[in-house]
C-alpha cells in the first residue's frame, strides 16, 4: 500500500505519478466494496468532483467502478464543493459520497475523498473497513465486472445546494444593512456560489478569480496568506465591506477585513461563536481542535457551553456532532461546521453566517476582532511548518516534552498538554506547540499570545532552537 494511502477523508496523490487511472479504480473498487459489504447499497452513491485538471473523467472512472457492483451512482452533471455532496448524501439517504479532490493541495495533486451516509468525514471505523478492501484490491486485484453504465444517472448539484443554504440566515437583516461583498472561490469548485445566493436577496456581491483554471492562477487553492492577497487587492480596491474565500473544494473559508487586514480562521471561529450562542442564543456546547485559539474557550465559558477539545482533524469534531448537541465546531485551517446545517465544513455557509453578523451589528469584521479582544483580551495566532533533517522533529517533541523543562526563550513554563503534540503554556503570555507530520519530515511550530510582537519572537525563537537539536 505504498503508493496508496487513504486516510481519513480519502487519498491524494500527484497527477500521473501515483495519482492514475488505475489507481482511482483500485480506490473505487475499495470504497464499492465497502459499500456493498457495509452500508444500504440499494440507496446509492453520489459522486462529485471539483476543477482540477481531470477530475470530471477521474469522477466518470470512480462512477463506473461502483456501478459495475450493481449500486446505483449519482454523479454530479458539473463541478461542485465537496460539503454539497455531503448535504445531498444525507437529504436523499444515500450510502455515502465520493468527491475527486485534493482539497487544498497544489495543483500538481489530485485525489479522492469518501463521505458517509451522515453527510461527513469518515469515522475512523468506516476509514478502516475501506482500508481493509483496499488492501485486499492491492493484494488480489479486482474481479472484471461487466459495466453497468445503465445505473448511472445525472444529478444537479447546485440547485438543491443553494436551496438549503436559503434558511440559515436573516435576510431582511443582510438586506436593510446595505454592504457589499467580494468572494474569491480562487478557481475551485464553489465558484458562484455565494454570488447567486447573495445578489438574489438584494445583497452587493461580486467575484473574482470565478473561472475554471485547473492551475489555479499559479496559487495554492489554500485560503490563507499569502494565496488570498489577490482577495485583498479587490476588497481594497473596491472598497468592499469585507471580502471571503474558499479552498479548491469549498470546505475552508477565509475573510478579509475592508482594510485589507486578513481575518485568521481562529478569528471567524470566536466571531461565530459569540454570535451564534451569545447574539442569537441558539443551544449547544462547541469542540474545538487542539491547536484552535483559547478565545474559544473564553466565549463558551461566558455563554455556559460545555467546550471539548479534540486531536487535529475535523473526524474528530465530526464525531462529537454526531454524538453529542454541538452548536459549533472548527479546527485551525479554517474547517468550520455547525448544527445548523451539517457535521461538516463549509465556506459558504461560514460565508453567509459572518454577513449575518456583520448585518446584525452593522460592523465589519476588523471592528468585530476588536470587539472580542477588547472582551476576552487579545489573541495573536501563528504558525510556522520547519522542514527538517531525518530525527530532528523526534528530538524537538522529546525536548519540550521532558518534565525538567522549566523556561522557553525568557517565559516560564507553567503547564504543559500532550492530546496531539505537545502544548506549552507560557506565563500569562500564552502557549506555543510541536507537532510532527506524521508523513513527512516536518515539524510544525504554533503559538498564541496576547500581542503579535510577542508571538512572532516566540514562533523564531523555537524554531531557531529546534533546527540546533
Amino acid at each position: 500500500m505504498s503508493q496508496i494511502v487513504f486516510g481519513t477523508d480519502g487519498w491524494r496523490g500527484v497527477i500521473a505519478e501515483d495519482y492514475t487511472d488505475e489507481n482511482v479504480r483500485k480506490v473505487a473498487q475499495a470504497i464499492a466494496r465497502y459499500v456493498v459489504r457495509c452500508e444500504k447499497a440499494q440507496n446509492g452513491v453520489l459522486v462529485g468532483y471539483d476543477t482540477r485538471y481531470g477530475s470530471e473523467r477521474f469522477a466518470r472512472i470512480a462512477a463506473e467502478i461502483i456501478a459495475a457492483t450493481g449500486t446505483p451512482v449519482w454523479l454530479a452533471d458539473s463541478f461542485c464543493p465537496t460539503p454539497a455532496i455531503s448535504l445531498l448524501v444525507r437529504l436523499r439517504g444515500a450510502a455515502g459520497g465520493v468527491v475527486i479532490t485534493a482539497s487544498h493541495n497544489p495543483y500538481k495533486w489530485n485525489g479522492v475523498k469518501y463521505k458517509a451516509s451522515y453527510g461527513s468525514s469518515a469515522s475512523p471505523a468506516i476509514v478502516a473497513q475501506i482500508e481493509a478492501e483496499l488492501a485486499r484490491v492491492l493484494a488480489d486485484g479486482a474481479p472484471a465486472l461487466p459495466p453497468r453504465k445503465d445505473l448511472i444517472h445525472s444529478l444537479d448539484v447546485r440547485a438543491p445546494y443553494l436551496e438549503a443554504l436559503e434558511k440559515l440566515v436573516d435576510w431582511d437583516r443582510l438586506r436593510a444593512a446595505k454592504f457589499r461583498f467580494c468572494v474569491d472561490p480562487m478557481h475551485g469548485a464553489a465558484q458562484g456560489l455565494l454570488r447567486e445566493i447573495l445578489t438574489k436577496h438584494g445583497v452587493t456581491c461580486d467575484e473574482i478569480r470565478g473561472t475554471r483554471d485547473p492551475l489555479f492562477g499559479g496559487v495554492n487553492p489554500e485560503p490563507i496568506e499569502p494565496h488570498v492577497e489577490a482577495l485583498r487587492q479587490a476588497v481594497m480596491k473596491g472598497g468592499y465591506d469585507g471580502g471571503f474565500c474558499a479552498d479548491g473544494d469549498g470546505d475552508r473559508i477565509g475573510a478579509m477585513d475592508r482594510d485589507g487586514t486578513f481575518i485568521t480562521p481562529h478569528q471567524i471561529f470566536s466571531i461565530l461563536l459569540w454570535h451564534l450562542a451569545g447574539t442569537r442564543k441558539l443551544s449547544g456546547d462547541v469542540a474545538k481542535t487542539f491547536t484552535a485559539t483559547k478565545m474559544v474557550d473564553k466565549i463558551a465559558a461566558k455563554y455556559g457551553r460545555e467546550l471539548y477539545e479534540t486531536p487535529v482533524g475535523f473526524k474528530y469534531i465530526c464525531e462529537l456532532m454526531l454524538e453529542r448537541d454541538i452548536l459549533l465546531g472548527g479546527e485551525e485551517s479554517g474547517g468550520i461546521g455547525t448544527k445548523l446545517h451539517l457535521p461538516e465544513r463549509d465556506a459558504t455557509v461560514c460565508a453567509l453566517l459572518l454577513a449575518e453578523v456583520m448585518a446584525w451589528h452593522g460592523k465589519n469584521l476588523g471592528e468585530l476582532v476588536r470587539m472580542l479582544h477588547a472582551e476576552f483580551g487579545e489573541h495573536h495566532y501563528g504558525r510556522v511548518d520547519l522542514t527538517l533533517k531525518p530525527g530532528q522533529k523526534e528530538k524537538a517533541i522529546e525536548y519540550f516534552s521532558r518534565s525538567k523543562l522549566d523556561r522557553v526563550l525568557d517565559w516560564p513554563v507553567v503547564r504543559k498538554e500532550d492530546m496531539d503534540g505537545v502544548k506549552v503554556y507560557l506565563g500569562e503570555i500564552g502557549w506555543v506547540m510541536l507537532r510532527a507530520s506524521g508523513t513527512e519530515p516536518m515539524l510544525r511550530v504554533y503559538a498564541e499570545t496576547t500581542k503579535p510582537e510577542t508571538t512572532r519572537r516566540a514562533l523564531e525563537g523555537v524554531s531557531a532552537l529546534v533546527q540546533k537539536l
